[in-house]
Order: structure tokens, then C-alpha cells, then sequence
């Protein structure tokens, strides 16, 4: 159970990290917003139309009679926008991290250097496009993954009480594992780590990556908080990915001293 205030730590070094660092911060800030609007847009239109679509979907439900039908119906469209709702905190991380990839590699790097005894930060040595489709590529592969977790725990949902206390919690520590593993890749993938060595990776220390993404999980269902809070949980999981591969860190007490970066 250690890993899981560890990991709650690195979350909150990552963001006393960019908070001394905040020129990496500003930049940092842009692809959120930019993912921010999207989504929120989509999520507007969803909660517009989402009734409309349950109607259209349920047609053999148009001769109940009330107040079953407007039950039914409306159980199905909060569904709907719960799934919606996390399939936005599912991937709005994969989908910023696309959009900010040259901001969030720069800052992990400098995440690197800056903890590093040596000063030295790793490099992958492969050009940018190729580092874009490679990202884009396993986080679609991610994405398919959090997605049947996404439909199993929907099915399970309608089970009596099981449904409406353990499947909502299981459901923030898978999307708490998936988080952990988009923001971490940053950080592995300049390490040439691909993407079946990541997730066994951090299936060996579950404990560790609960307590860095569940928390930011849930702190990324209230709006606007996930824009401001991707930049540290970047350099946060930079951090973990450390840990994760025994790599030597620095205290932050050595330095204390030195100069700060931007």
C-alpha cells in the first residue's frame, strides 16, 4: 500500500515542478485548451441530442405506457452521457498528449535533465514524425483497450447494487491505469520502451500507478481543472517512469540551490 502515497506523490512533485518552471507551464496549457473545447462541444451536443438519439434507438419502448417509458428513456440518456463523460476523461489525455507532443516531449526532457544526476536526459534518436505516429498508433491501441473495460463495466452497471457502488469504483482505477500510461509514455517511449513492455511494466506496480492517475482521474471530471493540471502530471509521470526503471533521481534537497530553467 506505500506505492499508493508514492505515487500520489509524484503527482504532486510533477506539479511543484512546473510551478517552478513556468515558462514549460504556459506551453503547456495550449493543447489542453485546444482538447478542452472539442470536447466540450462534443459533450454539449451530446447532452442537446442525447435523448433524441436514445428515442431513435429504442423504438420498441414507443408504446409503453408512463411512467416506465420516461424512466427507461431517461436511465438510458444519463447512461449515455456517463459514457460519454468517460470516454472524455479515457482519452482526453491521448488526445492532448497528439495534440501537444512537441510541448509535453520538450518538458519531460527537461523533467530528465533537471532530476538527473547527471544533467543528461535520454533521447529516442527518431525523427519527429515518426515519434507522432508511433504515439498516435499505441494510443489507439490504448484507447481500444480502455474501451472494452468501458463496455464490460457498462454491462455490469445493471447488476443490483454491485452496479451502482464497485463497478463505479473499479471504473476510476482502470481509468486511473490508463492515464498513468498515456502520460508515462512520454517519458518511456524516449527510452526506445514499446508499448506491450509499458503495460507490464505497470501491471508490476499497480499500487504505484493507482495512486498517481486515480486521484488526477477524478480531478479530471471537474471542468477546466484537467487543462491546468496537465502540464505537472506530465513531468509527474516522467517522474513515476523513473521509478518505474529503478533510474537514479536526485533529491530535490541537492537541488535546492541551483538555478532554475525554464
Amino acid at each position: 500500500m506505500r506505492d499508493l502515497g508514492v505515487g500520489f506523490g509524484y503527482l504532486l512533485k510533477g506539479q511543484r515542478w512546473v510551478g517552478r518552471h513556468g515558462r514549460q507551464f504556459g506551453f503547456g496549457l495550449l493543447p489542453g485548451l485546444i482538447t478542452l473545447v472539442l470536447y466540450a462541444a462534443a459533450l454539449v451536443a451530446l447532452a442537446i441530442w442525447g435523448a433524441d438519439f436514445v428515442a431513435w434507438a429504442t423504438p420498441f419502448a414507443d408504446d409503453w405506457s408512463s411512467p416506465w417509458l420516461g424512466l427507461f428513456r431517461g436511465f438510458l440518456t444519463a447512461v449515455l452521457f456517463a459514457l460519454g463523460l468517460l470516454g472524455a476523461v479515457l482519452t482526453f489525455t491521448a488526445m492532448t498528449l497528439l495534440v501537444g507532443q512537441p510541448f509535453y516531449e520538450n518538458l519531460s526532457e527537461k523533467v530528465d535533465a533537471d532530476v538527473s544526476p547527471d544533467g543528461t536526459a535520454p533521447e529516442s534518436g527518431l525523427p519527429f514524425w515518426r515519434e507522432l505516429w508511433i504515439s498516435a498508433r499505441d494510443s489507439l491501441r490504448v484507447l481500444v483497450r480502455a474501451g472494452l473495460w468501458g463496455v464490460l463495466l457498462f454491462a455490469l452497471g445493471f447488476l443490483p447494487f454491485v452496479g451502482q457502488t464497485v463497478v463505479p469504483v473499479v471504473g476510476f482505477f482502470v481509468t486511473g491505469f490508463f492515464l498513468t500510461e498515456e502520460l508515462a509514455a512520454v517519458a518511456l517511449q524516449r527510452r526506445g520502451v514499446d508499448l506491450r513492455a509499458r503495460l507490464a511494466l505497470l501491471r508490476s506496480r499497480k499500487t504505484l500507478v493507482w495512486g498517481f492517475g486515480t486521484p488526477l482521474g477524478l480531478a479530471f471530471l471537474v471542468p477546466f481543472v484537467a487543462v491546468f493540471l496537465m502540464p505537472g502530471a506530465v513531468a509527474g509521470a516522467t517522474l513515476l517512469a523513473r521509478d518505474l526503471l529503478g533510474e537514479e533521481t536526485a533529491a530535490e534537497d541537492e537541488r535546492a540551490d541551483e538555478p532554475v530553467s525554464s
